[in-house]
């Protein structure tokens, strides 16, 4: 089962019932006793979220998961012009100088996990850069973490962008003026758009077009100014 996640869902079942997550909706809906989460996106992070039906499946996918024998492609929106082809491998671990416990960082000191991705620039407008994006790892806000690292956040970031407070901020009081004052977009600009995996049965593909909230803040970046 392949959906294309909106942003604002959350994929792992959650205490607040069974529609409350993908996970939970997918087997109330199709009345499924058992489903398997093969991929998982953060919650504002739009895209493709596969989930196996049986433990076969799941397996299949898992293993090509395990070995890297899975490309993943990713659409951003980065604050910034990027003028070229940017490849950042730099281990990443837990950022030891913020109060927000789950922000990581690059540590460029041993210890860290190695983390490797490719931001490639596709077109810019207005100050922001539409980048696709290739994490080559699977680290815990990789994307995030690199783009931030590289000088180039990903638009609408509460946790890597301007201030990780504004992340603090929006748990405790939900959207305040200060993020509509200084986010442009309401979720993280980042889309996951295309994954292929490579397993003992063959080639599985699988492609989400990125959503409307997205398409209609990159129109209005062509407009802005």
């Amino acid at each position: 089962m392949v959906f294309n996640k909106p942003g604002w869902v959350v994929c792992h079942p959650s205490k607040h019932g069974p529609m409350s997550s993908l996970v939970g909706a997918a087997r109330e809906v199709f009345e499924l006793k058992k489903i398997h989460l093969v991929s998982r996106l953060d919650r504002e992070t739009s895209g493709l979220v596969i989930l196996a039906k049986s433990s076969r499946m799941a397996r299949l996918l898992q293993v090509a998961l395990a070995e890297r024998m899975v490309q993943k492609h990713y659409i951003a929106f980065v604050k910034g012009e990027m003028l070229e082809r940017i490849e950042v491998s730099k281990a990443l671990g837990k950022d030891p100088n913020t109060s927000v416990f789950v922000k990581q960082c690059v540590l460029e000191r041993e210890g860290g996990q190695k983390a490797q991705t490719t931001f490639k620039p596709l077109e810019f407008r207005n100050g922001v850069t539409r980048v696709a994006v290739t994490p080559h790892t699977g680290r815990k806000h990789q994307i995030r973490a690199h783009a931030e690292w590289a000088g180039f956040p990903i638009v609408g970031d509460k946790l890597y962008g301007p201030d990780p407070l504004l992340y603090l901020e929006f748990i405790e009081h939900g959207w305040t003026d200060r993020h509509e004052a200084v986010l442009p977009m309401k979720r993280q600009a980042l889309h996951a758009q295309s994954m292929e995996f490579i397993t003992e049965e063959g080639v599985f593909k699988y492609e989400a077009p990125v959503l409307a909230d997205m398409e209609t803040y990159w129109a209005r970046c062509a407009v802005a100014g």
